[in-house]
């Protein structure tokens, strides 16, 4: 810090969780930057960012304290299961693995428990043709937490790695009820919130548009007309699947005037990473949009929010799937839909970042599926 004091007209240093954070006034004659400035900038050992478009004020981060360990073979130990239950969820789809099955939800519960005991001896082998499934799903919900966490370390927040949360077939037609990273240290303006949240649906979108191309050209059209839109067979049920605008854009593209699409297993991880990036975006509390729309508007994020809820409620009158969203966005969030406030709220977010804010309302405006299901 002694390099800057000759460079700064007035600072103030906090420790905010695990990082030491230096809110900097530049003195008049090194805005610009100065020569000095930027070469104390270069050499800095964390990250900085202007507060202001005059180069006026400047907010210096780096790691300082003492971060928690991470108990790492908890995630690893975490992934590899949903691994598993994922090629075993893609091995249910082709048709090529069926688990055992007795009556109703406890028959599922016991046929999930026997999934783990049996895969140790030799049930792995049997669902390794559920690979084309399980590992671009895989692929997309990797990147779209790794999105979330490299930024939040880019600007110094202790993240921790992702969890993935396994789900064992037949509880499940994708082996997973997706992941999530923790921030341990609290975030300090609308900017930094807007880039996390922004970064995973971003990332995970740009994996799933090359997941949904292969998937669509190796899809088939339905062998009968009974059928319309997007389907998959899973343990031998037909589960017919509801529209996004990408999804309807990519079948008009590939098969025109076709009604009815028996989606290949990459197409069907495909669909699930972008009705997963929908989800996510929804302007909730604590999903991905709420921390995007609180970046963007701030406060006005809680009446957004408050109409996203009715239009839910609204939506779940022909998916009843909905209500279980609304209650779980809302568990998620406290009981609120409205945002918790940054440190800092009142920061400008620049229009850089206000960029990628409307980036994300249009990845959901492409993304969101509003009646996912049909059986």
């Amino acid at each position: 810090m002694e390099r800057f004091a000759s460079l700064l007209a007035a600072w103030r240093v906090q420790h905010v969780g695990s990082r030491e954070m230096i809110d900097a006034v530049v003195a008049p004659e090194h805005r610009g930057p100065s020569v000095e400035l930027a070469g104390a900038l270069r050499d800095w050992s964390g990250v900085h960012y202007w507060l202001s478009g005059d180069h006026a004020r400047l907010l210096l981060l780096r790691d300082g304290g003492v971060v928690p360990v991470q108990r790492r073979v908890r995630h690893i130990v975490l992934f590899l299961l949903t691994v598993c239950c994922s090629l075993g969820a893609g091995a249910m789809l082709a048709g090529a693995w069926l688990p055992w099955d007795g009556p109703g939800l406890g028959g599922a519960v016991a046929g999930a428990a026997r999934f783990f005991i049996d895969l140790p001896l030799g049930l792995w082998r049997q669902i390794l043709p559920g690979w084309s499934f399980a590992l671009p799903l895989l692929a997309i919900l990797l990147c779209h937490e790794l999105g979330h966490y490299l930024t939040a370390r880019w600007y110094r927040i202790d993240a921790s790695w992702p969890y993935f949360l396994p789900v064992p077939p037949p509880l499940s037609p994708i082996g997973s009820l997706g992941a999530f990273i923790r921030l341990r240290s609290p975030v300090l303006d609308r900017r930094q919130l807007l880039d996390v949240g922004a970064a995973g649906p971003i990332a995970g979108f740009l994996v799933a548009i090359p997941v949904l191309l292969w998937g669509y050209s190796t899809s088939a059209p339905a062998p009968s007309q009974t059928l319309a839109g997007d389907y998959v067979s899973f343990a031998g049920q037909v589960v017919a699947l509801g529209d996004s605008v990408l999804t309807r854009l990519l079948r008009h593209w590939f098969f025109e005037d076709r009604t009815a699409l028996l989606l290949s297993l990459p197409a069907f991880a495909g669909w699930v990473g972008i009705f997963v990036t929908g989800l996510n975006l929804l302007p909730l509390s604590q999903l991905d949009g709420g921390h995007v729309l609180y970046g963007l508007f701030g406060k006005r994020q809680a009446a957004i929010g408050l109409a996203t809820v009715v239009a839910l409620v609204l939506l779940a009158q022909r998916s009843p799937s909905w209500y279980l969203w609304v209650v779980i966005a809302l568990f998620l969030g406290g009981g609120g839909w409205s945002h918790p406030a940054v440190i800092a709220p009142d920061w400008p977010v620049p229009r850089s970042r206000r960029i990628v804010g409307w980036i994300c309302v249009v990845l959901f405006a492409l993304t969101f599926v509003p009646v996912p299901f049909h059986v």
